[in-house]
């Protein structure tokens, strides 16, 4: 099969796979809902509502995920992140995160810069191999807008972008 498709091609719709999923799920419960009767017309109404929301979520997976040809590699375990770089690194739990911001003058690609408690610091390139997982890392986070954080992805700014900080109780 890899000599069927153009390799861009192939990744396109790599990148785009979960949106696919959505409309083949989509598809086959519209037939249902169209040519059933009774429980299956029923079943097919809620496969294409189930349809819409796998393809919400699709497609900001694909917005958010990039080629993967960066520089490092990144791993999520247990709500632990960990970078590893061609010059720097490191790991930090996600519950230590303060700020996360868009850098998109750094060097050699845009990255995304995590600052931690007690001024732990952490640089990911948006295009590291894995980074695509950090999309649900993000969005665990308390009071995160995933849209405003997809847009700044999408039409990169000139300067460094504030996405999420952590909000500080107040004690009075």
């Amino acid at each position: 099969m890899s000599s069927f498709m153009r390799p861009e091609a192939r990744a396109a719709l790599w990148r785009w796979r979960e949106a696919l999923y959505a409309g083949l799920v989509g598809l086959f419960g519209l037939w249902w809902a169209w040519g059933g009767l009774g429980l299956v017309k029923w079943i097919g109404v809620i496969l294409i509502a189930l349809a819409v929301i796998l393809a919400i979520a699709g497609i900001q997976r694909g917005r958010f995920r990039q080629t993967g040809k960066g520089p490092g590699v990144v791993q999520v375990a247990e709500r632990r992140l960990a970078y590893f770089g061609p010059l720097d690194g490191g790991a930090m739990d996600i519950a230590d995160l303060t700020k996360l911001e868009l850098d998109p003058t750094s060097h050699p690609a845009p990255s995304w810069i995590l600052s931690g408690i007690g001024g732990q610091y952490l640089s990911i390139p948006v295009n590291a191999a894995g980074a695509d997982a950090l999309f649900d890392l993000f969005g665990s986070l308390d009071n995160i807008q995933t849209e405003a954080m997809l847009n700044v992805l999408t039409h990169t700014p000139h300067v460094r972008v504030k996405v999420w900080a952590k909000t500080t109780p107040l004690l009075h």
